[in-house]
């Protein structure tokens, strides 16, 4: 018998029929152990212990991407055409209402209004309408799929802890990601996959540090963690085999380690060895199952024209959204897409422009592939920043430059697919985009309702920690129902 398949019998035989089994009618025993015994594909199959409580599902993976350094909304998709008007004026002390600043802008003797610069065109949804920038003609083409949220709100004021917050629910490091609760609460539906995938996309403006810990699985066990595939030659590191080594010569080992890995589990009952168990033997399967992956052969050409002419460039938001397209089919639980280069303080109006091109076809192009190929009603797409960008310019403001500032208290964010309504415009900012004046939205908000759509009620999936239970969305969070088809 395989060293795994061995593991998780006798990881049975202790836990459940060495106490449980003698009440169990025979019929049962018997099914329990068919279950078990079905190999591989039947334990990638077994929802991971969890403490939630499971619902009726609308999505069964996320698509997440993450516009790292923060989108500037008033240039994208929150229209404010009065403050043509007020260019160059002070922002009123009654819009700002003393509110923080970061140390960037702090000594600023005046905060002069900045009106975008870029044309809007209103574009048919399912309401009356929305306006959206010359930047984003294709994603403006789908605004009758898409839930465009225009009151985000977020508690942190920089990168860091912004983008620690949207990934952990908590702007204190150490906490598991989203997409660690997710593959925690729902399992792997694919067993040559992990079920947390990350993808990174270098961009072309100013970029912040990206830690490794904003996919990591905190508390929970690690196998729950995001694995990052690379754009290069090995898309995940020490996956080849040596020079000289042959794969029955890995299996070999594999099955040796695994022997020794059973012995110290009997032992001493980490559950880190089962993870290290069933990572290697991941690992292994992996080695086939990745380079069909991204290898690109196989898709015809009017599809790579979809996305556009980079998509035939590892690495770039093209081929990283393809390749969101491509695990999705293939069940990987959560797919995030970090697209760096959005921190605009200085040049707004030409890195903007770059940034823009680079994504609008690519993303467009996923939400149309995943439609045509009947994947987004069961898929969740999020497009969002870690925050939102200031009215007011930092630094100089000419009529054709300015830099924005971080500003958390009002953003956008879009939403499709997997149980979203479509078409449709949630929440209003003030003439400034500075305050929320309508249907405000947080950070645990989205968390609750993303999960909600997953089938999982977020105040149940729990996992226990120093004594304590937690939770993604903590002790905040609520489902918002005005997001639901």
């Amino acid at each position: 018998m395989h060293p795994v398949e061995e593991h998780y019998l006798d990881l049975t035989r202790r836990r459940f029929f060495g106490v449980a089994a003698q009440g169990l009618c025979g019929a049962m025993g018997t099914l329990a152990l068919s279950s078990l015994l079905g190999g591989r594909a039947a334990a990638a199959d077994t929802p991971a212990p969890l403490r939630g409580m499971r619902m009726p599902a609308k999505a069964k993976r996320v698509i997440y991407m993450h516009m790292e350094g923060a989108p500037s909304q008033i240039d994208l998709f929150d229209y404010k055409p009065g403050l043509r008007q007020r260019f160059n004026q002070d922002l009123p002390d009654s819009i700002r209402q003393g509110q923080r600043l970061t140390g960037m802008t702090s000594g600023q003797a005046r905060f002069p209004v900045a009106p975008s610069i870029f044309r809007f065109s209103k574009y048919a949804n399912n309401q009356e309408g929305i306006w959206i920038s010359e930047l984003m003609p294709h994603t403006g083409a789908l605004a009758k799929e898409l839930c465009f949220i225009h009151s985000m709100h977020t508690e942190a004021i920089n990168h860091e802890p912004g983008i620690t917050f949207f990934q952990t629910g908590n702007q204190q490091p150490g906490r598991p990601s989203f997409g660690s609760w997710v593959s925690y609460g729902l399992g792997s539906s694919n067993s040559n996959l992990p079920s947390f995938v990350v993808l990174i996309t270098q961009g072309q403006g100013n970029m912040q540090a990206l830690s490794a810990r904003f996919w990591g699985s905190g508390f929970l066990p690690s196998e729950h963690q995001g694995c990052k595939l690379r754009a290069a030659d090995d898309p995940v590191l020490y996956l080849h085999d040596p020079a000289g080594v042959e794969r029955a010569d890995r299996r070999r080992m594999l099955d040796l380690v695994g022997e020794l890995n059973q012995r110290e589990m009997t032992r001493s009952l980490d559950p880190e060895v089962r993870t290290r168990i069933s990572q290697a033997e991941m690992a292994y399967r992996m080695q086939m199952s990745v380079p069909e992956l991204v290898n690109f052969s196989d898709e015809d050409e009017q599809t790579l024209a979809m996305y556009g002419p980079d998509v035939r460039k590892p690495g770039t938001f093209a081929a990283n959204c393809l390749l969101a397209r491509r695990l999705s089919e293939r069940g990987v639980r959560f797919i995030q897409l970090y697209m760096r280069g959005w921190d605009a303080h200085n040049n707004l109006p030409d890195e903007i422009r770059k940034q823009s091109l680079a994504v609008d076809q690519p993303q467009a192009a996923l939400v149309r592939d995943l439609s045509r190929r009947g994947l987004l009603d069961e898929t969740l797409v999020i497009w969002a920043g870690e925050f939102g960008r200031t009215v007011y310019s930092q630094g100089t403001l000419t009529q054709t430059n300015y830099g924005r500032d971080h500003h958390p208290r009002c953003f956008t964010l879009w939403m499709a697919g997997g149980g979203i309504k479509p078409g449709v415009t949630i929440g209003k900012t003030d003439d400034y985009s500075y305050n929320i004046v309508e249907n405000p939205v947080d950070v645990h908000d989205l968390h609750a309702t993303s999960l909600h759509l997953l089938g999982l009620k977020h105040e149940r999936l729990t996992h226990r920690h120093e004594g304590r239970d937690y939770r993604l969305t903590d002790v905040f969070g609520k489902v918002r129902p005005e997001l639901l088809a």
